[in-house]
């Protein structure tokens, strides 16, 4: 277990960062065409091809799916992932019609301070086209990279985590996230997270709860001055056992309890969040009620996950950028 989304067979992912746009894209792909569903709870959401993931929709799953910043521009990156595909000859077939099914998220990252002036087309196809080409099994980077890279949080760096799970029968669930939230993943201005509870082995600086939550640790803390657009916390948890759509559906809402366990507030008008849920169906579920399990470890993974994207970032090398975790409150 290397505590990644790659902890489930058949998955890989790969990033492709740009310092100097300062955004990303983040880029998972299947080995098979993969059972899905999502959820998306956030009051500004952006994303592409969401509704042939209900459970009632004829499409049976994705090939990939897509994180990345850019907010409505982002949107192409999903393009250059289906592009990488098509040359593979992966996607749905109908007859001699071969059609990647490639879904996305997008967050809002265009006033972070990187270079946005990009001219007449977005450099998101190639980023995407970039992420897909880089995306192999095994390990993969944390914080700064990827659709995590102008990820920001209330006071500090945002950033792209993972985190896995195994339950008692041997399912693996695993999430992967970027966070660029309007809410606070800190009790108070920090260095503790809400997600600590949950942590396993230091993942996120082993710091634990306060010894007293305090009446200001609840105080309302957002990022930023404008109302609407700054934020949204995007992301995946998948599993290898056996699932339908509708299950999938349910894992993607059991997630989400995770992401508010992780953030303070959650779902916030001018959040955009979003959860994917994918099963590879490489392990059959010997019992129906094994569902409870994977969906209680998705919501763990998920604030994990939640908690190391912002553990694990780094700064942008801009002049006033946003300091890291570790910037403020050390390792």
């Amino acid at each position: 277990m290397r505590n990644l989304l790659t902890d489930v067979a058949g998955i890989s992912v790969g990033h492709a960062t740009d310092l100097a746009l300062g955004s990303g894209v983040t880029a998972i792909l299947f080995d098979e065409m993969t059972v899905a569903s999502c959820v998306v709870l956030g009051g500004s959401p952006g994303t592409r091809d969401t509704r042939l993931l209900e459970p009632e929709a004829t499409i049976p799953g994705v090939n990939a799916f897509v994180l990345s910043g850019g907010s409505a521009f982002g949107l192409d990156a999903a393009g250059g992932v289906q592009a990488h595909l098509r040359a593979q000859g992966r996607g749905w077939r109908a007859r001699e019609a071969v059609v990647p099914i490639v879904s996305q998220a997008i967050l809002f990252d265009l006033l972070n301070g990187g270079n946005k002036d990009w001219g007449l087309h977005s450099p998101y196809r190639d980023l995407g086209y970039g992420a897909a080409c880089a995306a192999a099994p095994g390990e993969f980077a944390l914080g700064t990279v990827g659709a995590g890279t102008g990820a920001t949080v209330p006071g500090v760096k945002g950033g792209l985590g993972s985190a896995s799970a195994r339950t008692a029968s041997g399912h693996t669930v695993a999430a992967i996230v970027a966070v660029n939230a309007v809410g606070t993943p800190m009790i108070g201005d920090g260095p503790h997270f809400w997600a600590a509870p949950y942590e396993v082995n230091a993942e996120f600086g082993g710091r634990g709860l306060p010894a007293q939550v305090v009446a200001d640790d609840l105080r309302m803390r957002l990022k930023g001055a404008l109302p609407q657009g700054t934020a949204t916390t995007i992301g995946l948890v998948a599993t290898d056992a056996t699932l339908t759509k509708s299950q999938a559906k349910r894992l993607a809402i059991m997630a989400n309890d995770g992401l508010a366990r992780a953030l303070l507030p959650a779902h916030a008008p001018s959040d955009g969040d979003c959860v994917f849920a994918a099963a590879t169906c490489r392990r059959p579920m010997v019992d129906p009620g094994e569902l409870n399990e994977i969906g209680h470890l998705a919501t763990l993974v998920m604030a994990r996950a939640i908690a190391r994207g912002v553990y694990e970032a780094t700064a942008l090398p801009y002049p006033g950028a946003l300091p890291s975790w570790r910037d403020r409150f050390g390792g």
